[in-house]
């Protein structure tokens, strides 16, 4: 099971803040791959670490050719924490997620099935909904 990635921000210490499109961030700390794979030592001396990004797609975050973590590592071996975020996500991950089209989302609005300003909300062009409302009206997610 994929756990498709939306951002990835460098911390202090070797650690990592890790958005992933359900709606979950995760803190992954690296310093322990630096004694078990050899390769990743070198984030820890060349000053490389904060060149993380997220490869195309969102299956996995990549430093170079040689160093890259699957999203399945960092959401098996990252730790859950809150955020003011947790639960809120875009109609377009909603719509991949539960096989939906974002049409569906928004006629669910006028409709009064998703409440905006409880269930969704509007930031500039960018819905987003709550992944509470999604699994009332839709069910668990399917797309997984």
């Amino acid at each position: 099971m994929f756990h498709k990635i939306k951002n990835v921000s460098p911390l202090p210490d070797f650690k990592l803040s890790v958005q992933f499109a359900e709606g979950v961030t995760k803190i992954y700390d690296v310093k322990p791959l630096f004694n078990k794979i050899p390769t990743f030592k070198s984030l820890e001396n060349n000053g490389d670490f904060g060149g993380v990004y997220v490869d195309v797609g969102g299956y996995g975050i990549i430093w170079n050719d040689e160093l890259d973590l699957s999203c399945d590592e960092l959401w098996d071996n990252g730790v859950t924490v809150e955020t003011p975020f947790d639960g809120l996500i875009a109609f377009s991950d909603a719509t991949e997620l539960w096989g939906l089209n974002e049409s569906t989302l928004r006629k669910a609005i006028s409709y009064g099935k998703l409440v905006n300003g409880v269930d969704v909300c509007k930031f500039g062009k960018q819905w987003v909904v709550s992944i509470d409302a999604m699994k009332r009206e839709y069910g668990n997610v399917t797309n997984r």
